[in-house]
């Protein structure tokens, strides 16, 4: 029994190490700002690692009052683009300091 007990006392305090581990990889990518574009860099948006929208950026070449809607979609693109970066950098900082078997995912 006394070395089953050991060995559980050695299995939590590397769960604990690992929940430190994510916990700060965590925080680091919360403190994050990541740039999406889209049109060639017509338009800019900037989100931070808590996927907020920090700023956006509009070359005045495409503002269309008669196009309003190209506007929408470049927004849109520049802000889903960055949030696939900031999903991929989430994802490889993660897997980066919290090595884990093939095919397990942490959520984030």
């Amino acid at each position: 029994m006394r070395g089953f007990g050991g060995g559980m006392g050695g299995l939590m305090a590397q769960a604990q190490k690992m929940q430190a581990k994510i916990a700060k990889v965590q925080e680091e990518i919360a403190a994050m700002e990541v740039a999406g574009e889209s049109g060639g860099g017509a338009v800019k948006v900037v989100i931070t690692g808590k996927h907020e929208c920090k700023s956006v950026v509009i070359d005045p070449s495409v503002v269309d009052p008669e196009d309003v809607e190209m506007l929408q979609d470049l927004i849109q693109l520049a802000f889903n683009s960055a949030q696939t970066r900031l999903s991929e950098i989430s994802e490889e900082r993660m897997r980066k300091e919290v090595p884990l078997p093939p095919g397990m995912k942490l959520p984030f």
